[in-house]
C-alpha cells in the first residue's frame, strides 16, 4: 500500500509539475524543450524525443534531448521507421529492455544520440481523439522500464498532446501573421522604387524573415536566347557565378523554367536535374514566375538542411512571386521608357498587365448566371472586375476603377488587386478587407491616385450578396417585380485618407433577380448634343431585357451605348458584371 501511495503521489507531482512547465509557454519550441525535459526527469532516462504528426511532411522529424547537456537537437528519418514509426502506426506503448534483438528498433538513429542501445519506453500521444504524435524514453540510467514508467508517462501524455495542439497553433497563427505582414510590406516598397535590384532585394530579406535559406536568387528567362540568368541573389559564393547562368532545362533551376511547376526537393543529391553550386546545399525549393500565363523567371530558396521546405513554406513563396513578376516587369518597362520606346509599346505592356488580372472564364455557380465583361477602349484604362473563389458555395465578386489612364493606371490597378486577394485570404468581414486595402494604398501610392470599387461575396446556397461600395458608381439591382435598389452602402474611395471606414450590407436575391456592376466608360457616354447616356438609360435596358441571359444584356447594353455616342467620342473602358438569379 506504501508503495502505492508513493506512486500516486509521485505522479500527482509530475502532473502538477507539467501544468507548470506547460502553461509557462506558449512558443513551441520552448514547449518541446520543457516537455523533454519533464520526460527525462519522470522515467530517470539518459535520453528522450518527441515526434508530432505532419500531414505536410513526407518525413519524420524528431526532437532528442540527452539529459548530461539538455541540448535538442533535431533528426530526420522516413516515415515508420523505428519504435517511434511503430507507434505512431499502431498507436499502442512499448516497452523494449532489449534492443540489440528488437527489430522495431532504428539501431541507425541512435548513433545521433551519443548513447548504446540499452532500453526504450515509448507511447502515443493523443489529441482531441486523433494520433498525433509519439514522445519517448532511451536508456533507463536505474534498471529496466517498468509499467510503473509506463503509468506514469501514460499520465502526462494527455497533457502534453494538449500543451502540443495549443503551441503548434499559436505557432501557425504567428506564421499567418508575419507571411501578412511581410506581404503588406513588400506591397507598399513595390509601389515606391522602380529599380529591381532594389525591390527583389525587399523581396528575398522580406522572405528570409519568414522561411529559413541559406542561399537564393530571382531568375529570369530570355526566351530568345533560350537561357535563364540570375538577376539578383543572396548567400552564393563568387565561385557559383558561372553556374547562375543556365540554358533553359538545364539544372532545376531550368527544370522549373521549361515545365511551369513548382517544386520542392528534399535532397538535391537524389534529384536528377541538380547541378551543385554550393557544396553545402541539402534541399531546396522553386516557384516560377508568371506574368500573363508566360513564365518570366524563377525563385530559388536552398538549405543546407535536409528536408527543410514543406508545403506552407511553398505556398509563402508563391504568394511573394507575383510581387517578382510585377517588379520585373516593372523594371522592363522603365527601362524601355528610358532607351526611348514608343508611347504604344508601353500601353501594350500595361494592357497585357491589366488583361493578366482579368478572369479567363466565367464562373459556375449553381442557380445563378454570371457573366463579367471587360472591353478596353484605345487607351489603357484602370477597369477591373474580378471573381474569386473564398469557399464552397461563395464567391467574392470585385469591380474597380482606378485614377488616370496608361501605365501608371495599370500598375495602380495590379497594386489594388494584389492586396485585396491578399485581404481576402485572411477571411475577414468585408468592410475589414475594404479598410485595410484602403490603408494600404493610402500608404504605397502617390497623392492624388485612388481606386473606386465595389466587392461584395455571394452566397449561392442562402441567395445572399453581402457588399460595400467604395466610392464606386452606385450598382443597381434590379427585382423581378421591376422594382430598383441602388447599391450604395459603404465608404468613401480607397487611398485618399489612411482611416476611412466602411460598412457593409446584404441583399436577399430572388429568382430572377438581376444585379448590374459597372464602371464610368457605361454611363458616362455622351451624344452629339452633349446628352448623357447615363443610369436611368441602362436601368432601363436591363429592365426591357430582364428575359434574357447575363451575355446577351452585357451585349445589348455595349450596341447601345456604342450607337448612342457622338461620332467623335472618346470612349472609356467598358466594364460590366451582371449576375442573374435563374433558379
Amino acid at each position: 500500500m506504501p508503495d502505492t501511495q508513493h506512486h500516486h503521489t509521485r505522479t500527482e507531482k509530475l502532473l502538477l509539475e507539467a501544468a507548470r512547465r506547460f502553461n509557462a509557454t506558449l512558443e513551441y519550441e520552448e514547449l518541446i524543450e520543457q516537455i523533454l525535459r519533464l520526460v527525462n526527469a519522470a522515467v530517470n532516462s539518459e535520453g528522450a524525443l518527441v515526434f508530432r504528426v505532419d500531414h505536410d511532411r513526407t518525413d519524420m522529424k524528431i526532437r532528442y534531448m540527452n539529459c548530461r547537456d539538455c541540448q535538442v537537437n533535431v533528426f530526420h528519418r522516413e516515415l515508420g521507421q523505428g519504435v517511434v514509426g511503430w507507434v505512431t502506426e499502431y498507436i499502442e506503448p512499448v516497452i523494449a529492455n532489449d534492443v540489440a534483438n528488437d527489430p522495431r528498433v532504428d539501431l541507425d538513429l541512435w548513433k545521433h544520440f551519443d548513447a548504446s542501445p540499452h532500453s526504450v519506453i515509448s507511447v502515443p500521444l493523443i489529441g482531441k481523439g486523433q494520433m498525433i504524435g509519439v514522445i519517448e524514453a532511451i536508456n533507463k540510467l536505474d534498471g529496466e522500464f517498468n509499467d510503473e514508467d509506463l503509468d506514469v508517462l501514460m499520465g502526462l501524455t494527455n497533457q502534453i498532446a494538449v500543451a502540443i495542439d495549443n503551441a503548434n497553433l499559436y505557432r501557425q497563427m504567428k506564421r499567418e501573421a508575419l507571411e501578412k505582414n511581410l506581404l503588406y510590406e513588400v506591397g507598399k516598397n513595390l509601389s515606391s522604387s522602380l529599380s529591381l535590384t532594389e525591390v527583389l532585394k525587399i523581396i528575398l530579406d522580406s522572405l528570409l524573415e519568414a522561411v529559413d535559406f541559406d542561399a537564393g536568387g530571382v531568375f529570369i528567362v530570355d526566351a530568345a536566347r533560350g537561357t535563364v540568368d540570375e538577376i539578383y541573389s543572396h548567400g552564393y559564393a563568387p565561385s557559383c557565378e558561372a553556374d547562375l547562368h543556365l540554358k533553359m532545362g538545364d539544372g532545376l533551376v531550368g527544370y522549373v523554367a521549361r515545365m511551369g511547376e513548382a517544386i520542392i526537393v528534399s535532397n538535391v543529391a537524389q534529384n536528377e536535374h541538380y547541378i551543385g553550386c554550393n557544396p553545402t546545399t541539402k534541399s531546396e525549393m522553386l516557384v516560377p514566375i508568371k506574368l500573363d500565363g508566360r513564365i518570366i523567371g524563377v525563385f530559388n530558396i536552398e538549405s543546407n538542411r535536409l528536408n527543410a521546405y514543406d508545403k506552407r513554406d511553398l505556398a509563402l513563396m508563391r504568394a511573394f512571386a507575383p510581387q517578382a513578376a510585377l517588379s520585373i516587369e516593372r523594371a522592363r518597362l522603365h527601362q524601355r521608357i528610358i532607351n526611348g520606346e514608343k508611347l504604344q509599346q508601353q500601353l501594350k505592356i500595361a494592357r497585357d498587365i491589366q488583361k493578366s488580372f482579368l478572369p479567363d472564364r466565367r464562373p459556375q455557380v449553381k442557380g445563378y448566371d454570371i457573366r463579367g465583361r471587360n472591353i478596353p477602349s484605345g487607351e489603357v484604362g484602370g477597369d477591373y472586375y474580378d471573381f474569386i473563389r473564398i469557399v464552397d458555395g461563395q464567391i467574392g465578386v470585385a469591380i474597380g476603377d482606378v485614377s488616370g489612364k496608361g501605365v501608371p493606371a495599370a500598375l495602380l490597378m495590379a497594386a489594388f488587386r494584389a492586396s485585396l486577394i491578399a485581404e481576402i485570404r485572411n477571411n475577414y468581414s468585408i468592410r475589414t478587407i475594404c479598410r485595410k486595402v484602403n490603408r494600404l494604398l493610402f500608404e504605397s501610392v502617390e497623392a492624388g491616385n485612388y481606386v473606386t470599387a465595389v466587392y461584395g461575396v455571394l452566397d449561392s446556397k442562402n441567395h445572399v450578396l453581402t457588399f460595400t461600395n467604395c466610392g464606386h458608381n452606385w450598382p443597381v439591382l434590379l427585382r423581378a417585380s421591376g422594382e430598383v435598389e441602388y447599391l450604395r452602402e459603404g465608404g468613401p474611395l480607397l487611398g485618399v485618407t489612411d482611416d476611412a471606414q466602411y460598412e457593409e450590407r446584404p441583399v436577399y436575391l430572388d429568382v430572377g433577380d438581376i444585379v448590374a456592376l459597372y464602371t464610368d466608360g457605361v454611363t458616362e457616354v455622351f451624344d452629339e448634343s452633349d446628352a448623357e447616356f447615363g443610369l436611368e438609360r441602362l436601368i432601363g435596358l436591363v429592365r426591357a431585357n430582364h428575359d434574357k441571359s447575363a451575355t446577351e444584356i452585357q451585349r445589348i447594353v455595349y450596341e447601345t451605348v456604342r450607337e448612342f455616342a457622338r461620332p467623335d467620342f472618346v470612349f472609356d473602358d467598358f466594364t460590366m458584371v451582371v449576375i442573374k438569379r435563374d433558379e
